[in-house]
């Protein structure tokens, strides 16, 4: 089994510490703002995107080749909405597994349909070599806590040949687009979260999602990261200056 090199092995984030101090504090508080905010989630993303996120999720399954048959697993697959359409698109000769560490997220997966969940993490996932034919994670990247263990764990548990996708968010190089999604994210999506759900820890999930978005690694980094665990055909497809979709398969 490949093993990702050195200077991979980190989180894909500084500590923040206006959050958290350590990484152990990290697990515990992401956890709890999960768990706590689980409910809320789907509205908020609606929001935070107009609408539009859950069809970008399911053309961008589609882009990435998923289809009848396969077998999925969605890493940190949250209240299951890729999951879901990733169950529409295997149909029933395939099957999807949704991971996550958190038991709320879990739970509103569960409610949405999806009929295979299971507790864990990226970085170490409770589950045998090459199971799968297809990964997905849907911008939970910035939350695992090694870029190099959750890459050499995608490997282990993709069958030769298989596809990795990874949806995640980076700030428009532009200066004048990365201020306007700052603004956006971190001001007014939090603002409208805790006017309309009344919940602080909604809000305060919200200002830490733009905050691990803007100090994440840059894209190159996670091309190479996933190059060095031993995937090929890497590629990154940017859709309106801030979506970024990261593809990567496993060699025959």
């Amino acid at each position: 089994m490949p093993k990702a090199a050195s200077k991979y092995s980190l989180p894909p984030h500084p500590v923040l510490n206006g959050y958290y101090s350590d990484e152990v504090d990290r697990k515990k508080m992401v956890k709890q703002l999960f768990d706590s905010t689980a409910s809320h989630y789907d509205w908020i993303n609606k929001v935070m995107s107009f609408g539009t996120g859950v069809r970008y999720r399911q053309e961008a399954l589609e882009r990435a080749g998923l289809g009848l048959g396969q077998s999925v697993l969605d890493i940190g697959c949250g209240t299951g909405v890729l999951a879901r359409y990733e169950m529409d698109l295997v149909g029933s000769e395939g099957f999807v597994l949704g991971v996550d560490p958190s038991l709320g997220m879990l739970r509103q997966a569960i409610g949405r349909g999806v009929e295979r969940v299971t507790m864990g993490r990226g970085e170490r996932l409770p589950l045998q070599d090459q199971q799968f034919d297809f990964i997905s994670m849907g911008y939970a990247l910035r939350h695992v806590a090694d870029l190099g263990d959750a890459f050499t764990e995608y490997f282990r548990v993709l069958k030769p040949g298989g596809t990795v996708l990874l949806l995640e968010i980076a700030p428009p190089s532009s200066r004048p687009g990365y201020q306007l999604v700052k603004f956006y994210m971190k001001y007014v999506v939090p603002f409208i979260t805790r006017l309309s759900i009344k919940d602080k820890n909604a809000q305060l999930l919200m200002s830490y999602y733009w905050d691990t978005v803007e100090q994440c690694v840059p894209p190159q980094m996670i091309l190479e990261a996933l190059e060095s665990v031993g995937f090929v055909k890497v590629k990154r497809r940017i859709l309106f200056g801030i979506f970024s979709e990261y593809t990567a398969s496993r060699p025959e």
